[in-house]
């Protein structure tokens, strides 16, 4: 659940000509420096530290914008009637426009303004969140019954058991449905999907170019500092956007358009949709602002020339020549500039847009022949695809198992689970350095954080709240029940067969889908000291014609879900131990020159393989466990009922799937490695009694010469 970054490119070094420049000139294509009229006094934005504080704010603001969908992706799905199978399809629309761009990324690193495209990607990203929130504006007013909104006195009465005659006319939703109508749904449910492919475009440049251009300008000792700098701060959008989906589904949805007599549901009511669109709208407003300094920024600035104070003292070590000449690049031999110039990245610069396609699969091909490197992607594949399920749906499934409410969900989401995926980011990155770990090192603490995941998440399975019985559905009243779908008791009335206003008997704890299905009668409001509760009387369907309450039958086990949930983010901290490990056998298992291309065809198969399908799988998955669909226009539209029972084994087990595949890969990698090692060794044993032997045989005038070979 960690930050998805792109390839990093390498831009352009920049000459030691240039570093030696004063803050108001720049290089010309010629190599000559002449002064710009705006550079002329320095400026504030030839700060790299300043581009790595509009950066980190950038990203944050990004990934805030991009995960807030997943925090409402129960409330699009009640407001606009969806699938969990369509709301995952739209979830995964982002990574669309995102991987069918971020491969020319290596190929326009180094010849475009990276600041101005950061700012052009940024400024479609805001658009993206506005576009977002537009089908809240171009649709009717939510309606939670099947009554007019002109008619709101009628509202209760609609799901009252009436004789027909006497009955309130409340015409089924297939009646009101027109070519018009569903033209309508289908504009408003296309624009978000369009929003969402505008979202992932709009991402394209913002991390690779950022990145890049941190790492050509800052000082090589503070280029790691900076870049773990972003990504701590870039860590904390998706919890971020949690938290603001909790805040923004506390309100109703049409607050800005209330009717007079205002509304009679509670955010506890499971009719209730919160304001999802509004948290769009400061989103993209907070993306719009964190884009304007990139259009301030130069092409290039000056390399950064002093290491940063507070590292040299922790460091307290002095470069050798031999690390100052490895870093400098205007000391590299020409044989060394030559070996790094076969690497087929380094030439992608100089190639043209066809000359680089027509490459692209042959170093893909190559790359993919490493062992190593092939094992590791299949492995964050799996993890990538356990994270992009939890996070797309871990909100609704807390919902719908623990029956709690979608801001009291997107709260403990944000307060548990993402702080404890940044947790073991870090530890991860700090055991690899302290405990100064190799490639079979990497490899083992990769599987024994998976496996102590794998460990954790088998509690899972036990913890949940089976689903209570709902007249008709999971629980027939009558002795014999017949082939209808709800009791021969409402017979006489005339209930809609798509309303929705449950209510609970709370002796039997038995949930009826509205109280005419329950053959109540009357209504009745109660005053209380901090609010009015609502029955419903002469109800025929109950035992003794007890009254029932509005509104579903609370969980008896709501409790349970902070423990789940904690157990959910040990887990996702044991499974990012693996990050940096992993991330280093990525680096250690292709050759030098071929590390950048590396990582982006990383990233690549990351959105292709889990990013793009793994919430529609998902999505795929909860559907199949839904008992009773709501309709709409003859089709079906949100899920009103859930096996709950099944919906635990199918989600947590399509998770446990992807967990023990990495368990696998991983154990196959450390295998490998194991193999390579001992293969190292045996060489290295069997080459030295030859040398051995050759500095006997040796003359005593040539034996010096041969020990220095």
């Amino acid at each position: 659940m960690g930050p998805r970054i792109g390839p990093v490119s390498e831009g352009p070094q920049v000459p030691d000509k240039e570093t030696k420049a004063t803050m108001g000139t720049e290089n010309t294509p010629g190599g000559k420096a002449s002064p710009d009229p705006q550079d002329v006094r320095p400026s504030v934005f030839h700060n790299i530290k300043l581009f790595v504080l509009c950066h980190s704010l950038l990203q944050l603001a990004q990934l805030m914008i991009s995960g807030y969908l997943k925090s409402s992706i129960s409330t699009v799905e009640k407001r606009f009637g969806l699938s969990s199978q369509t709301s995952g399809l739209l979830a995964s629309f982002n990574e669309v426009g995102n991987t069918a761009l971020i491969v020319f990324v290596s190929y326009f690193g180094s010849r475009v303004h990276r600041p101005r495209m950061i700012g052009y990607g940024a400024i479609l990203v805001a658009l993206a969140g506005l576009l977002m929130a537009l089908p809240h504006f171009i649709s009717e007013p939510y309606r939670y019954d099947n009554t007019s909104p002109e008619d709101m006195p009628q509202d209760f009465k609609a799901s009252l058991c009436l004789p027909t005659t006497s009955a309130p006319a409340s015409a089924p939703s297939n009646g009101n449905c027109s070519s018009y109508t569903e033209t309508r749904h289908l504009s408003v449910v296309g624009i978000m999907f369009v929003a969402q492919t505008l979202l992932g475009v709009g991402g394209v440049p913002i991390q690779p170019f950022g990145i890049s251009y941190i790492d050509d300008f800052a000082h090589n000792s503070n280029s790691p500092l900076y870049l773990g700098i972003l990504f701590a701060v870039t860590m904390m959008g998706p919890g971020l956007a949690f938290g603001l989906g909790s805040l923004m589904l506390r309100l109703y949805v049409d607050i800005n358009q209330m009717p007079e007599g205002g509304i009679s549901l509670t955010i506890k009511d499971p009719r209730w949709v919160g304001a999802w669109w509004l948290g769009f709208l400061i989103a993209a407003g907070a993306v719009a602002l964190a884009a304007i300094p990139y259009f301030l920024f130069p092409k290039e600035m000056p390399k950064e020339k002093r290491e940063l104070q507070f590292r040299r003292k922790v460091l307290a070590v002095t470069d050798s020549p031999a690390r100052k000449g490895k870093d400098s690049p205007s000391k590299q031999s020409p044989g060394e500039s030559t070996k790094k110039q076969d690497g087929l990245v380094q030439i992608a610069p100089n190639l043209t847009v066809i000359q680089f396609i027509k490459v692209f699969p042959r170093v893909l091909l190559q790359t993919l022949r490493h062992p190593i490197f092939l094992l590791v992607v299949l492995s964050q594949v799996c993890l990538s695809s356990m994270a992009a399920g939890m996070a797309t749906f871990l909100p609704k499934f807390l919902e719908r198992q623990f029956s709690i409410t979608a801001s009291y969900a997107n709260l403990l989401i944000g307060c548990l689970s993402f702080p404890s995926v940044i947790v073991g980011i870090v530890v991860g990155g700090v055991l690899v350095k302290r405990l100064h770990l190799g490639p079979v090192g990497c490899g083992a603490l990769c599987l024994l954080g998976m496996l102590l995941c794998l460990f954790f998440s088998l509690p899972l399975f036990f913890i949940g709240c089976s689903s209570h019985q709902i007249a008709g559905i999971t629980h027939q009243t009558s002795a014999h029940p017949g082939l209808e779908l709800f009791p021969s008791c409402m017979e006489a009335c005339s209930c809609p067969s798509d309303g929705f206003n449950p209510v609970c008997d709370p002796s039997t704890r038995v949930e009826y889908i509205t109280p005419c299905h329950a053959g109540c009668s009357s209504r009745v409001v109660r005053d209380a000291l901090d609010k009015s509760q609502v029955f419903y009387t002469n109800c025929s369907c109950v035992a003794e014609g007890n009254p029932v309450l509005a509104g579903s039958c609370d969980s008896t086990c709501s409790h349970l879900v902070v423990p789940f949930l904690l157990l959910v983010s040990l887990g996702s901290a044991l499974a990012c131990l693996t990050h940096t490990p992993s991330f280093m056998l990525i680096l250690r298992g292709v050759k030098k020159e071929d590390k950048t291309l590396a990582v982006g065809i990383q990233f690549m198969f990351l959105r292709i393989l889990a990013w793009m399908p793994s919430p529609v799988i998902h999505g795929s998955a909860i559907d199949t466990t839904c008992v009773h669909w709501a309709l709409s226009c003859g089709r079906r539209a949100v899920c009103r009922y859930y096996n709950n029972d099944l919906l635990r084994n199918r989600f947590i087990g399509l998770q446990f799937f992807f967990k023990t595949g990495s368990v696998i890969c991983f154990a196959l990698v450390l295998a490998v490695l194991r193999q390579q090692d001992k293969e190292a060794r045996t060489k290295e044993s069997r080459s030295s009694p030859a040398v051995e032997q050759q500095l006997l045989v040796s003359g005593p005038g040539k034996k010096p010469e041969d020990s220095r070979v």
